[in-house]
């Protein structure tokens, strides 16, 4: 009797795919129709949506769309650049997610690791109780348990935002000077979390899910597992190895002209060029000026093409160019539910999706209100960044500006219809 034994290996195995720009055919994409994106694009300039905007799209490695539209500069009319550099900001905790998951895959720690051990002054966290708005005083009792490198990856450790939470929140943050992370100077990360760890945390751990600081703590552990700063293991050991040559902490003066113009649009529908934002707070040559606190929330400015390249590893399951920084396994992990029955609270139809390590992830109730697939993941970044990742499409979409107004989510949400209208099979 004659035995046949037929093994199978998915293409995605043998050949991880590449970017590589080519006819939109080879990506199951219609020409025909992705001319309802182009004349999408052409039109939130005209109507004044936008100053203007960058968008890249790929399916099976294939780059089938990669435009700019609109301006760095109104007055001049000094066109925006597909290659400009682009103030990422939250896009930046994709890549400290990386960097967390490929120590955790050198056994440098466990995910249920308090993050005590590392940091010692996270041992006695307390959980914000009352507070007195006259003079910020505050009341706590005491967390439950403490906070895990787990809850830091999923958002659920306690940990707030400054300027974007809630008034205790707000308010003792800023009496003990913690930032955002972005444009810093004359601090450390490492000295910023110190303080951060004696603060109140606003929940008990693992209860809720709440958008917080809690990648910049990671930032400081990743700097302390490896005996790099954040910066120079971003650079050695993720940027060059994926051959993303235009992302940085400090963008170097060499590329000073490729940073892309700020704008914002006011209340008369008029979109003017910006210097600072935040009341002033907050200059926007900012990735020009060299700082030493790297945020890995909210530190990196990066271009459209480089930050394909990393959610493209993704989508190989960890591998890029032949280089493998991470498991395939670790990034099903990433990429899956990880808070359970809860759901971000940041987003349109949030409360519909969940969450994975540093992404959120479209459930199969949410999908029902996209056309993207359940499973697709993504984030985006305070200046009008964002991305998506769709698997079972193979398709990744990015869609950059910089910009704030009123229309920037018209945009946004026009966008995803138009990329999966054009799809052919």
């Amino acid at each position: 009797m004659l035995f046949i034994l037929i093994t199978y290996t998915s293409n995605a195995q043998i050949q991880p795919k590449v970017l590589t720009e080519a006819a939109p055919a080879a990506g199951g994409f219609s020409a025909a129709r992705l001319t309802t994106l182009d004349s999408g694009m052409k039109d939130w300039v005209k109507k004044n949506w936008v100053n203007g905007a960058v968008a890249l799209i790929a399916r099976h490695g294939k780059i089938v769309f990669y435009k700019a539209y609109g301006y760095n500069d109104l007055v001049t009319k000094e066109p925006l650049d597909k290659n400009g550099i682009f103030r990422i900001a939250s896009q930046t905790k994709a890549v400290t997610v990386t960097a967390v998951m490929m120590l955790w895959e050198e056994g440098k720690f466990s995910l249920t690791d308090p993050v005590s051990k590392y940091i010692p002054s996270f041992a006695n966290e307390g959980v914000l109780n009352t507070f007195d708005p006259k003079d910020t005083a505050y009341t706590t009792v005491p967390a439950k348990r403490q906070i895990t490198i787990f809850d830091l990856l999923t958002h659920t450790s306690g940990i707030g935002y400054p300027a974007i939470g809630s008034k205790e929140a707000d308010a003792i943050y800023a009496k003990n000077k913690i930032t955002g992370g972005v444009g810093v100077n004359g601090q450390t990360l490492a000295d910023a979390m110190t303080r951060l760890s004696t603060l109140p945390l606003l929940f008990q751990p693992g209860e809720k899910w709440m958008y917080g600081l809690n990648m910049d703590v990671l930032g400081y552990l990743i700097e302390k597992w490896s005996g790099m700063t954040l910066k120079d293991f971003f650079t050695k050991k993720i940027f060059q190895p994926l051959g993303m040559k235009d992302t940085y902490f400090n963008v170097p003066h060499s590329k000073a002209s490729r940073l892309v113009n700020f704008f914002l649009q006011d209340s008369t529908g008029v979109i003017k060029k910006q210097a600072t934002v935040f009341d002033g707070a907050l200059d926007m040559n900012y990735p020009l000026e060299k700082t030493d606190y790297f945020s890995g929330g909210g530190g990196l400015s990066s271009t459209i093409h480089d930050y394909a390249i990393l959610l493209q590893m993704f989508l190989n399951g960890g591998t890029y160019n032949g280089v493998r920084l991470l498991g395939p396994n670790t990034v099903r992990m990433i990429t899956m539910n990880q808070i359970g029955d809860l759901h971000p609270n940041i987003g349109e139809n949030a409360w519909l999706n969940s969450f994975g390590f540093g992404f959120f992830i479209i459930s199969k109730n949410g999908s029902r209100l996209t056309p993207c697939q359940a499973g697709t993941y993504g984030w985006g970044g305070v200046f009008s960044t964002s991305y998506l990742v769709d698997p079972k499409e193979d398709m990744i979409m990015l869609l950059y500006q910089q910009m704030w107004g009123p229309h920037v989510a018209d945009a946004d949400k026009t966008f995803v219809p138009m990329v999966y209208q054009a799809l052919n099979n």
